[in-house]
């Protein structure tokens, strides 16, 4: 052993008294020349190492001195040519490594004498063209030459080599293949081709019919010959994904056969016939095609089956029928398919991926504590603390290996790892989950409602309001803020529809029209009035700083075109920030709100955004508001529905950022991955927290602010008025020269009812009217204002 000495050529007469040596390792060292004789006395030599030099080219002569040389490498040299008749006098020569080198070419007949070759490696060279010298080879089994540059196999390339069991030739941008290139090769078991762009026929494997593994990917192939199995009866792997098959033959023939890839294809239909009779298959990938029909009985003769993969398809039905020794099953991707697979059909399965969680459901051992979910302890043994790409890349591992063992029989009780898992977002039994959160939903949508409404009612229907700029906004936010109310009311009447069989029809539910309507109407309305109440907070601080000038001691508001430009602006934005995520489809959960992807960085990136822009809001606000109270002792409001409306807004601005704090840090803590709450807590905010601003917005300005009260006032003396006018006077109309009535349903209906409508018409009138009066003479403005009052004058019979 001579490796590893820096030897910078071989010794020239070392070795001539060594008649009995076998070996020879001159390997990892700098020879760069072998001079002619040094191996002459190496009579009974079998094993020569000279890889990892720096020969430059094929020392022919002195190797001609080796004639029971049986094992020979020349890899990792600086060799480019390999000259004719290289090896003409190593007839007994069994293994040759010519790896790792330059080759670009090699001569015609530069294999003649090797008649014993069994093993030839040309891997990782330089060659630009097929080596034709190898159809001298005829006892050659063993063959590689990846990781070249041969563009193309011409036809009956291997004609000389019948022996052949292996050949390997990936990694070489291979771009046509002669369709008679590999026949009749009775020997070959396994054959490998990647990446043929030009290949748009299946290969003509006739006389190969040995053939074990064949793979055949990154090609253009739309369709496999009807007497693929016929030629090849002893296939067990078949590998034909990256092409654009659209319809695949019977398999029938192919009774060995254990495991079928043909992901990323074009198959639309699945027949009942194509995979009859493979009582041997095991494993079967029909992933990223265009599926959107299994026939029912498709799978019906698949006894060994363990193994099926028909995600990224667009089933929306999966026939059952034969599965039952099913262990691994991949339908992720198929949205469509949303119906529910019962767990004694599948009685043996360990994974799953399915579209929706939702149908996890029935194969997680789970319990009913206060709504929630708790997985089995044997699964929470096996699952807990592991990193979820671990646990992935070993979910894969696992399923690429389909040689592997399979028990027989399977467990009456084992765990089951089923994605997507279900959880407080998807949950199984009910949506809302606790009672708590129950109850604080179905308040929050009937406060919401009723007193945004009041808000609307009062700012833009009294009589006694002017709808100003200010009054405007705290309208329009009251109008928006009661679409939370619509989303908070559309969970509740949702929970209560599919109460504690909510997994029956999540998956419609979240991808129904009414689920992204009512999410949309959500986010719409948290972000807009998010932006009213910040233009309300400038207009206050501006309105402020214009009383403090000369020609502006009226103090009046802001103009009308500016607000109504604000307000157009606003809904405008919040439509901006609202519809990407639909456009985007990002991921949804049961309470219709989109979700940033882990996966999407564009999808990370607008969440974080978003969050910014909304404290950036605020900080604004909290700005502005500092600056008008800074200036407050120099410029006092001029009137009290200007201090009413500046407060109002103060109050709107508080309570919202105090909020709008957990929010926030909801926010980031997920898209930070902190462990700060978990998903339980995360949607005990969402549902309780972020739709309060929705009640406390119309509560503050109903209860606090004096402006409300006589607003609402004098609404409902108008409307009570109006109707008691309308109904007296189509009773004396009726008198006067309609049909009269009978006597007895005037004494005894309309009297009554007019009675008592006037009454507390009356009472409502003097109680409001005192009020209003009161109210105006402390602000001093009782000339200037209508006074309300209804004169009634009922006709005696």
């Amino acid at each position: 052993m001579l490796q590893n000495n820096q030897l910078r050529s071989v010794p020239a007469e070392a070795f001539n008294n060594l008649h009995n040596l076998q070996s020879l390792r001159l390997d990892a060292n700098h020879i760069s020349s072998v001079p002619v004789g040094c191996f002459s006395g190496l009579r009974s030599l079998r094993h020569l190492w000279l890889d990892d030099n720096s020969l430059t080219e094929v020392p022919v002569e002195a190797l001609s001195e080796l004639p029971t040389l049986q094992a020979m490498t020349l890899a990792l040299n600086h060799i480019s040519y390999v000259p004719n008749h290289a090896f003409s006098k190593l007839g007994h020569l069994v293994v040759l490594h010519l790896n790792n080198n330059r080759i670009v070419s090699m001569g015609t007949n530069c294999f003649h004498g090797l008649h014993s070759l069994e093993t030839l490696d040309l891997n990782y060279n330089n060659l630009v063209e097929f080596p034709t010298a190898i159809r001298s080879l005829s006892h050659l089994k063993e063959l590689g030459f990846h990781s070249n540059n041969i563009q193309s196999i011409p036809e009956h390339a291997f004609t000389g080599n019948p022996s052949l069991i292996t050949i390997f030739f990936y990694d070489n941008p291979i771009q046509s293949v002669g369709r008679s290139a590999f026949q009749n090769l009775p020997e070959l078991r396994t054959l490998s081709l990647n990446g043929a762009a030009n290949l748009t026929e299946f290969p003509d494997l006739t006389g190969t019919k040995s053939l074990e593994s064949l793979t055949i990917t990154g090609a253009r192939i739309t369709s496999l010959s009807s007497s693929v199995c016929e030629q090849l009866p002893k296939l067990q792997l078949l590998d034909l994904s990256y092409n654009q098959i659209q319809t695949l033959p019977s398999f029938s023939a192919c009774e060995s056969i254990q495991k079928i890839d043909v992901h990323h294809n074009k198959i639309e239909v699945l027949e009942e016939n194509t995979f009859t009779g493979l009582m041997s298959l095991r494993s079967l990938d029909l992933s990223w095609n265009r599926l959107s029909s299994v026939r029912p009985h498709s799978f019906s003769a698949l006894p060994a089956l363990t193994k099926l993969d028909l995600s990224s398809n667009q089933l929306s039905s999966l026939p059952l029928i034969g599965l039952q020794s099913l262990t691994h099953l991949r339908l992720a991707g198929n949205n469509q398919l949303m119906e529910l697979m019962p767990h004694e059909e599948l009685p043996r399965v360990r994974v799953m991926e399915l579209p929706y969680a939702f149908q996890c459901c029935a194969f997680v051992s789970c319990e009913r504590r206060g709504g929630g979910l708790t997985w089995e302890k044997e699964e929470a043994a096996d699952v807990t603390g592991r990193d979820p790409s671990i646990l992935s890349s070993q979910v894969d591992q696992d399923w690429e290996d389909f040689l592997m063992e399979f028990e027989d029989e399977a467990k009456p009780q084992h765990s089951v790892h089923c994605s997507p898992p279900p959880g407080p977002f998807r949950p199984c039994l009910h949506l809302l989950g606790s009672w708590m959160i129950r109850s604080g939903v179905w308040l929050i949508a009937a406060i919401s409602l009723v007193s945004n409404s009041l808000v609307v009612l009062s700012v833009f229907f009294s009589p006694a309001s002017s709808v100003t700029p200010p009054k405007l906004l705290i309208g329009l936010l009251a109008l928006v803020n009661g679409l939370m109310g619509v989303w908070s009311g559309w969970l509740a009447a949702v929970d209560a529809w599919t109460f504690g069989s909510f997994w029956r029809y999540g998956a419609k539910w979240e991808s129904s029209f009414l689920c992204r309507l009512s999410g949309f109407l959500c986010v719409f309305a948290s972000q807009t009035g998010l932006f009213l109440l910040t233009v309300a907070a400038l207009e206050r601080s501006l309105a402020a700083a214009r009383c403090n000038k000369s020609d502006m001691s009226s103090g009046r508001s802001s103009s009308p075109l500016s607000i109504h430009l604000s307000t157009c602006l606003c809904f405008l934005l919040g439509l901006t920030v609202t519809l990407p995520p639909l456009v985007a489809r990002h991921s949804s959960t049961s309470l219709c709100l989109p979700l940033p992807s882990s996966s999407s960085s564009s999808s990370l990136g607008f969440s974080v955004s978003l969050v910014l822009f909304d404290s950036l809001c605020f900080l604004i606000m909290t700005l502005a508001y500092t600056r008008l109270y800074c200036r407050a002792n120099k410029a006092p409001p001029t009137s009290e529905e200007e201090a009413a409306l500046t407060r109002h807004v103060a109050w709107l601005l508080f309570s919202d950022c105090l909020l709008y704090l957990p929010v926030a840090f909801l926010s980031f803590s997920s898209l930070l991955h902190l462990p700060a709450a978990g998903p339980e807590a995360a949607k005990g905010v969402l549902l309780l927290v972020a739709p309060l601003p929705a009640c406390v917005n119309p509560l503050l300005y109903l209860l606090f602010n004096p402006l409300a009260r006589e607003e609402l006032a004098a609404l409902a003396k108008s409307t009570c008025g109006a109707a008691v006018v309308t109904k007296l006077h189509c009773k004396g109309g009726g008198g006067a020269g309609g049909r009269s009535r009978p006597k007895e349903l005037d004494s005894t209906y309309d009297d009554d009812a007019e009675k008592q409508s006037c009454d507390s018409t009356q009472a409502l009138v003097v109680v409001g009217g005192i009020k209003e009066e009161e109210e105006e003479a402390g602000r001093g403005r009782g000339g200037g204002d209508t006074q309300h009052s209804v004169t009634l004058t009922v006709p005696h019979h």
